[in-house]
């Protein structure tokens, strides 16, 4: 099956109405055709188990714009290709250079769960990541980081990385806040600290996101809600 069948199988797959919902979701994206990650996901993992190499290495000779669910399709591939971590990394890079959403993103960080088992090498080749200035390079960093690097070895380096990363743009300062929440639950003293007047770089914006976040978490105590509260910046 080459790249053209898979859009025909695509377009087969497509619904107009979730077309819509999630066209609502990702205002601005490319083409969405309106297929389920589901069904997505499943076709992801029939090609890794095919030629998952001739498949990546064949979409760099598409010339015609591809779909949201193209690309998304080739990051799910990526995830779920049994081979060694270092033969996916200029794939991994390839594909970043592609993420222009944060549906594109959040899926294809989900997805590659081989990190937990090379953290430290995975670390090293996201840092030119956050040092980059497109927003969406710098939300793949901080997804990344609330997915694989909140436990205790992980979270000092994880904080100074989120602090470091100042694109303005809002799908990263959401990442951000997103990871913050989520590191709440799991390491809350030393999130608490990085939270003090002076501990962090924050802007306001991303600071109140990350507040709000953890006051509606159902992870986080009646107790620790009322501290989060006082601590709002005006």
């Amino acid at each position: 099956m080459g790249w053209k069948e898979i859009r025909v199988c695509l377009e087969d797959m497509a619904e107009s109405k979730f077309q819509q919902f999630t066209a609502g979701l990702v205002p601005g994206s490319i083409q969405i055709l309106g297929v389920r990650v589901p069904y997505l996901r499943k076709l992801a993992k029939k090609l890794a188990r095919e030629d998952w190499k001739g498949y990546l290495d064949s979409a760099k000779q598409i010339t015609y714009p591809l779909t949201s669910e193209e690309i998304q399709l080739q990051g799910f591939i990526i995830g779920y290709a049994k081979v060694e971590y270092g033969e996916l990394l200029p794939y991994i890079a390839a594909h970043v250079e592609k993420i222009s959403d944060w549906y594109l993103c959040d899926g294809f960080c989900a997805t590659l769960k081989m990190v937990k088992q090379h953290k430290q090498e995975f670390l090293e080749f996201m840092l030119p990541y956050a040092r980059r200035e497109e927003e969406f390079t710098q939300r793949f960093v901080a997804v990344m980081l609330l997915n694989y690097y909140l436990e205790d070895g992980d979270i000092e380096r994880t904080l100074q990385l989120l602090d470091s990363m100042k694109h303005p743009g809002y799908y990263r300062q959401m990442a951000v806040a997103w990871a913050l929440a989520t590191a709440w639950p799991v390491q809350r003293e030393r999130v608490l600290a990085y939270l003090q007047e002076g501990q962090n770089t924050l802007d306001d914006f991303t600071y109140n996101k990350a507040i709000q976040k953890m006051i509606e978490s159902y992870c986080v105590s009646r107790e620790d809600k009322e501290i989060l509260r006082k601590m709002k910046r005006k």
